[in-house]
């Protein structure tokens, strides 16, 4: 067992190092583009690429072997084993939440890059914007079957592993910034959005299961609106202060330090509990919980398999229109404001410096956000958030009426109030709605739908359909009503009523009878 255990983990460990190597080869190519801007459109691939792309791919596949669960015994079907999460917060606790928040600062920071190179990436190529719009179409693409690949191996392979191969996919994506070709970069930004978008759901179920029940409600919140908020201010920051010197290419190369970064992270990362306890790992699930001073709860608990602890499909339903709202906006309405602000006559980096301001403003979101889903109601608070991005939409079409004006921050703040709200507390409460044998695919099928939106929008932009913000924003602001509508009156209640935990508290209150 030993034996077995060195050998996944020095396979996990070359395989890191392969990808790195791999992405390295592509830099000479970037660097001897100095000269010339760093503009490689029409060059020819480098044989060294070509070995590089081959190279991470075989550093890929020993990872995934590496990391896949030597022990899988899924015949409890009992979850009679179960976490006891009511305990005190501790430094572990805390550097899980800091690991996982710089994770999705990174994971949103991808994304959100490409609203700020299809400038420069047009001018490069010189192609129509109904062509580059394939660019955000890939990579959109990639990030609805990252979430709903990675939400899968979430419950299968586990979420810590998942993690760590979203991490060094996430490394060897930054080679979109060597690609010559622009269908090059097409398909390698495919790659880029599936790393990317398989972070969130899993990141959502490790923190579920393995933070104390108390506590659980402000750190998921915290989390998403930090990565949400962070991975837009990251982005338009870099572009700020590095695009100017280096090109758009430097924001696909930002990927090398922010991945290895990742996979430093994800090293440290323990695995959930609960996914342990449900492949039969009873003795690596009892370490786990030590390090949290959590215990494991002898007692009968409920079958994995009863359907009546799974939401309804009007709960599904709901929760999917909200998701494909938020991805309008953030994949529609925000990707688009750098090239129409620099379309109208601002240069990228005073968009860029202009953006990052605006999302701090909305950072003020964590300071409602936390106490309202914690202390109050997590339901409720959705409502509130989802209700908040309408108001935000109303002011985006305001600033469509100023025919092409650089805004007042604090309108594009609004809207990113409003937004990063909803993210930060739609998809903690999908994971805490669903039980744990399934809570990777559902959170995975919601964090994909937060991505799905926008392939409508760039669908628009490829068939050289241009509708106007405005426009664009007064139909999302109507399926946020439908979703505001539909969690008011068929949404489920999870502060203080979470279905692990309550298996937790009566299994405990039954030990401690027999005892007394």
């Amino acid at each position: 067992m030993r034996t077995a255990k060195i050998t996944r983990a020095f396979c996990v460990a070359l395989g890191c190092i392969l990808v790195t190597l791999g992405t390295a080869m592509h830099l000479p190519m970037f660097l001897m583009a100095r000269d010339m801007g760093y503009m490689l459109a029409g060059m020819p691939m480098s044989p060294d690429m070509l070995w590089g792309m081959a190279i991470e791919l075989v550093g890929m596949a020993l990872a995934m072997f590496g990391l896949a669960p030597a022990h899988i015994d899924r015949s409890y079907a009992i979850e009679a084993r179960v976490v006891s999460t009511d305990t005190p917060l501790n430094a572990k606790h805390w550097w899980l939440l800091v690991a996982i928040c710089l994770g999705l600062i990174i994971d949103v920071m991808k994304p959100a890059s490409l609203g700020f190179v299809v400038p420069g990436m047009r001018s490069e190529y010189q192609i129509p914007t109904a062509t580059v719009a394939w660019l955000p179409f890939s990579a959109l693409i990639g990030t609805v079957a990252g979430s709903l690949v990675w939400g899968a191996l979430a419950d299968f392979y586990g979420r810590r592993s998942s993690i760590f191969l979203s991490a060094i996919m996430f490394v060897g994506t930054a080679i979109c910034g060597a690609m010559p070709s622009f269908w090059w970069n097409v398909a390698m930004c495919f790659l880029m959005g599936m790393s990317a978008g398989g972070m969130l759901p899993v990141a959502y179920a490790l923190l579920t299961e393995t933070m104390p029940s108390k506590h659980r409600g402000w750190m998921l919140v915290l989390s998403g609106a930090v990565g949400a908020v962070g991975g837009y201010y990251a982005a338009s920051e870099c572009s700020a202060l590095l695009q100017p010197i280096f090109g758009w290419r430097i924001l696909w190369f930002m990927n090398i330090p922010t991945g290895l970064l990742l996979i430093g992270l994800a090293i440290f990362l323990p695995e959930s509990p609960k996914y342990l306890l449900l492949i039969g790992n009873i003795s690596e699930a009892e370490k786990v919980l030590k390090r949290f001073g959590s215990l494991l709860v002898q007692g009968a608990g409920r079958k994995v398999t009863d359907r009546s602890l799974i939401p309804g499909p009007a709960v599904v339903l709901t929760l999917t229109v909200a998701g494909l709202s938020w991805s309008i906006i953030n994949f529609g309405l925000l990707l688009w404001f750098p090239a129409d602000l620099v379309a109208n006559g601002l240069s990228v980096s005073t968009v860029s410096a202009f953006l990052a301001k605006s999302s701090l403003v909305s950072f003020a979101i964590v300071l409602v956000a936390c106490p309202l889903y914690t202390l109050w109601s997590t339901k409720w608070t959705v409502v509130v958030m989802a209700t908040s991005a309408v108001v935000g939409l109303a002011g985006v079409i305001y600033v469509d009426s100023l025919g092409g004006k650089i805004p007042p921050i604090a309108v594009i703040g609004l809207l990113m109030f409003g937004a990063s709200g909803l993210l930060a507390t739609l998809l903690p409460y999908t994971s805490e709605l669903f039980p744990a044998e399934i809570r990777g695919r559902a959170t995975g099928w919601v964090a994909g739908c937060t991505k799905a939106g926008g392939l409508v929008v760039q669908a628009l932009a490829l068939l050289g359909i241009a509708p106007k913000i405005g426009l664009i924003a007064s139909v999302v602001a109507v399926l946020l009503v439908l979703a505001v509508l539909g969690i008011s009156l068929v949404g489920i209640e999870t502060k203080d009523h979470h279905v692990d935990d309550d298996v937790a508290s009566s299994s405990a209150a039954a030990i401690a009878t027999e005892n007394s």
